[in-house]
């Protein structure tokens, strides 16, 4: 007779109760008038003053907890561009006592998903556990952020992943065209127009040393941010929060990073040998803070954010046949906002494709949008903001990144309101603003004929 293990059991039925959390806030929300009304957050302060945004579930025995510090690959050293990339895949393997080996056991033993992504200028953690599994997953979180051990070993064998990851995406036209575009739109020598993930070259030159430093500068509670989201209150929580990042240090001397100005107008070819062409176009933007991002996010929407309703793929893809997939957005980041957007197509049809991209861009710019697109762009967005809500993860990663972007902790409640003050003046306004200038343009992909 097959008697599971204790890993495989859990395991099991994490997976059985994941399912369930897909299924019963999704219930609970479609039954609430509001996104606000099914994530009520609790502003937690911990004894050791860290300030957590709780909601409580407690129909599932699952808990969620996201995190953001303050400092991502913007803090690379020049010449070891992916450092903190490199990092964040070091975190669980091995720390405190605990091996590599040794620590992967526990994380598989007790169903504990752990995970860490860089980002330009945030580095995020998650953590997903079982309710009966929690004191032990909040220990081995406190033993990542504290205590990782950056074994020789580890260390060799993650950076070997990370170079043979860069290696195939040297030969990806889409992971060419992203970096290209970085290129080209930051100033030269600015750390966002650097490769977040490094190259082979600069993931090599990285040193146990340097991920010291990383983590030292990173790792502080100057501008962290946390949310938790499952079966646990605010008492439960409070010294759990304060044992896994009490003891980090207040903060730490992150690099200034200088205000970077998309460059607008340029346009920047590249030959590679595949079937059609990559093309990625922007300009400036605008950062979270500014009063017209809503309109720019409504207006945005109408462009090329809406996929099967937006003017771009209407134009480029319904009615031409031009492309594969037409798109834009807004990223907005601490030290430049960017206003972004990406097509496919084949090598003989990019100029045609861009031709109109430039028209409606310019046609958005110039008339804006109809009274009638605008309401319907409005009701979708309003419509659709509960879907961010309806697990635990979304809920939990919905509030990381209103805390990160600093919007309020009454956000939720007032979003839909700010999406319906949005006027017609205020989208001409704003596509003013955004399209002044042509955009940078950056192809990849075989030379026309």
């Amino acid at each position: 007779m097959f008697v599971a293990s204790p890993g495989a059991a859990a395991r099991a039925l994490l997976g059985a109760l994941r399912g369930l959390a897909l299924v019963l806030p999704a219930i609970a929300l479609l039954a609430a008038a509001s996104p606000a009304e099914a994530t009520r957050i609790q502003r937690v302060v911990t004894p050791k003053g860290i300030e957590v945004w709780l909601v409580e579930e407690h129909a599932v025995p699952l808990i969620a907890v996201d995190f953001a510090f303050l400092g991502g690959s913007s803090q690379d050293p020049v010449g070891k561009e992916g450092a903190t990339d490199l990092l964040s895949t070091l975190l669980d393997e091995g720390a405190g006592d605990l091996t590599s080996a040794r620590f992967q056991a526990k994380l598989d033993d007790l169903s504990v998903q752990m995970s860490f992504r860089e980002g330009r200028d945030r580095f995020e953690g998650e953590m997903k556990t079982l309710t009966e599994n929690r004191d032990a997953a909040f220990d081995l979180l406190r033993l990542a952020l504290n205590s990782p051990r950056f074994e020789p070993e580890a260390v060799e064998r993650m950076r070997a992943q990370s170079i043979a990851a860069r290696r195939r995406a040297e030969k990806d036209p889409d992971s060419i065209a992203g970096r290209l575009f970085s290129r080209s739109v930051f100033p030269a020598g600015h750390p966002y127009a650097r490769p977040s993930d490094g190259t082979e070259a600069s993931v090599a030159a990285v040193t146990i040393a340097d991920l010291k430093d990383l983590k030292a500068k990173i790792f502080t509670r100057k501008g962290l941010k946390i949310a938790v989201v499952g079966d646990i209150d605010a008492a439960t929580l409070a010294p759990l929060i304060d044992r896994v990042f009490a003891d980090l240090p207040a903060e730490g001397a992150l690099a200034a990073v200088a205000e970077a100005k998309p460059v607008a107008g340029a346009i920047v070819r590249e030959t590679a040998p595949i079937p059609q062409a990559v093309v990625r176009f922007g300009g400036p933007g605008l950062k979270r803070d500014d009063p017209d991002f809503v309109p720019a996010y409504v207006m945005n929407h109408i462009l090329g954010g809406g996929s099967f309703s937006s003017w771009l793929h209407r134009e480029v893809r319904e009615k031409k046949g031009l492309a594969y997939s037409v798109s834009t957005g807004l990223a907005p980041m601490l030290h430049a906002g960017l206003f972004v957007g990406a097509v496919g197509t084949r090598a003989d049809k990019v100029d045609e494709s861009l031709a109109i991209i430039r028209a409606e861009i310019a046609r958005m710019r110039d008339q804006g949008p109809s009274e009638k697109e605008l309401a319907e762009a409005k009701a979708y967005l309003v419509g659709s903001y509960p879907l961010r809500f309806d697990t635990s993860d979304k809920i939990a990663g919905s509030l990381l990144a209103i805390q990160v972007d600093d919007l309020g902790i009454d956000y939720i409640d007032k979003r839909n309101a700010l999406i319906e003050k949005v006027t017609i003046d205020d989208v001409r306004r704003v596509a003013g603003r955004l399209f002044a200038d042509a955009p940078t343009v950056v192809i990849v992909g075989p030379k026309a004929e």
